[in-house]
């Protein structure tokens, strides 16, 4: 199977984007040429993404469907084409461990929350201060401020110490904030299961309990009729002794 396959070439491509993407924004001072590198590998990445639903596309049964279902993998993937719109290769880095995550960590809910979460926070930290570092007057100029924002965004406490100033770095806030509802509705939905859950195996223990009783109510009620027919059965010849004395 194709996505089984490109699991972990898909893992590599985005942990690559990831560090291309972030090293030039950490560290600024690396220079035309390390930027030209960073950006060279970044482009790399997106190639293997794009490949990956190439190939998806080229197997899938019902071509039609396929790009039905799949529409906001190829937005994600063509549009950061557009230079402008660059910031949404970060989307589609998110998007491919997202996808792989949720084959890996099927039924660990907590883990996959705790680790989207990081990895949001992560992203949308590099992504206001690429886009804050410039802008004139901004309250966010070093990672640990975006960062801090980041928490405070998609917690939806926003302190309002800390906030983008440019309209890319807004756009950055609303998909965060976006994502934070999201998440709460994620660990709200996984705190009820978990609730319906716990509830559901009481009452199943509950009723091994009252079948277990029943079992053993069954099981005595049978050996008291086995005793009565013994009983009977021990019986029966002394009582028609007598009879047929009395007869003779």
């Amino acid at each position: 199977m194709w996505e089984k396959r490109m699991e972990w070439p898909l893992n590599a491509a985005a942990v690559l984007f990831l560090a291309a993407y972030a090293w030039p924004i950490l560290q600024p001072s690396i220079g035309d040429t390390g930027r030209l590198w960073f950006e060279v590998v970044t482009w790399l990445a997106w190639a293997v993404f794009a490949l990956d639903y190439g190939v998806r596309l080229k197997h899938a049964e019902d071509k039609r469907v396929f790009l039905k279902n799949n529409i906001f993998d190829l937005l994600i993937i063509v549009l950061p084409l557009i230079r402008q719109l660059r910031l949404l290769r970060l989307v589609t880095v998110l998007n491919v461990l997202n996808r792989n995550a949720g084959l890996s960590l099927r039924g660990r809910v907590v883990v996959y929350t705790v680790g989207a979460t990081a990895l949001i926070v992560f992203c949308s930290a590099l992504a206001v201060l690429d886009a804050e570092r410039a802008a004139p007057d901004a309250p966010i100029t070093d990672f640990p401020d975006a960062v801090w924002w980041s928490i405070t965004t998609i917690t939806t406490v926003g302190y309002g110490d800390r906030y983008p100033i440019s309209g890319t770095g807004r756009i950055v806030a609303v998909g965060l904030m976006v994502a934070g509802i999201a998440l709460l509705g994620v660990v709200t939905a996984t705190l009820a299961s978990w609730l319906i859950r716990r509830v559901a195996e009481a009452d199943e223990n509950a009723q091994a309990v009252t079948r277990e009783h029943l079992d053993e109510l069954t099981r005595e009620v049978k050996a008291l009729r086995a005793e009565l027919a013994e009983q009977r059965a021990g019986l029966s010849p002394a009582a028609s002794e007598p009879l047929g004395t009395a007869r003779g």
